[in-house]
């Protein structure tokens, strides 16, 4: 995120997003936010007067965001819109970055969820809401690729839990076959569920 094209807040949310999918909310600490954003350890207070779960909270709703809007820009790159080829297009952003980078990070949102998910906080309720607001475009597109409207909230669960799933078990092994392994089993169920409808 360029320092001058971003004010000090937003370079924060986008920090703690990064560092919460490295490290997850425990470990990752305010002063490590405005050290890695360039920003004034002051200038928390200013922006987050709710603290850390603010701070939290901004960051899980900035990588639902971020994660809905790629969705539009997989869509618009696919050669032949189908619903694999979305899902393989989604899972392809990771297994390029555990290709070049190493299984160091996954998705802050499901780091988020796991960190506070019990604790009844608002992190778990912003971590819901991210996850919404990254299920919804998915579903769009898949009635744009002819799915049913009545399946495509459902098929769009499947295909963030299975990505998410993959990303873990990715991680854990250090390995990119997961993911492999999920876009081939799981596309021609999507894709069935396309042409049942046309």
């Amino acid at each position: 995120m360029a320092e001058s094209r971003y004010g000090p807040r937003e370079r924060m949310v986008f920090s703690a997003a990064q560092l919460i999918r490295r490290d997850g909310v425990a470990a990752t600490g305010m002063r490590d936010v405005a050290a890695l954003a360039g920003a004034p350890r002051g200038s928390l207070q200013h922006y987050f007067p709710g603290g850390k779960e603010q701070l939290v909270n901004e960051a899980v709703a900035w990588a639902g965001r971020y994660a809905g809007k790629r969705v539009a820009r997989f869509v618009a790159a696919l050669e032949e819109p189908a619903p694999s080829a979305l899902f393989t297009a989604m899972a392809a952003q990771w297994t390029e970055e555990y290709r070049v980078d190493g299984f160091a990070a996954g998705c802050p949102v499901a780091a988020a969820t796991v960190d506070r998910a019990s604790s009844g906080s608002s992190i778990r309720e912003a971590a819901a809401s991210a996850f919404a607001a990254w299920r919804g475009p998915v579903a769009e597109a898949l009635t744009g690729m002819g799915v049913p409207a009545a399946r495509a909230d459902s098929l769009a669960t499947l295909m963030i839990s299975t990505l998410e799933g993959a990303i873990l078990i990715a991680r854990a092994e250090r390995d990119v076959r997961p993911l492999e392994t999920a876009v081939r089993e799981l596309g021609p169920l999507l894709d069935a569920a396309a042409s049942r409808s046309q």
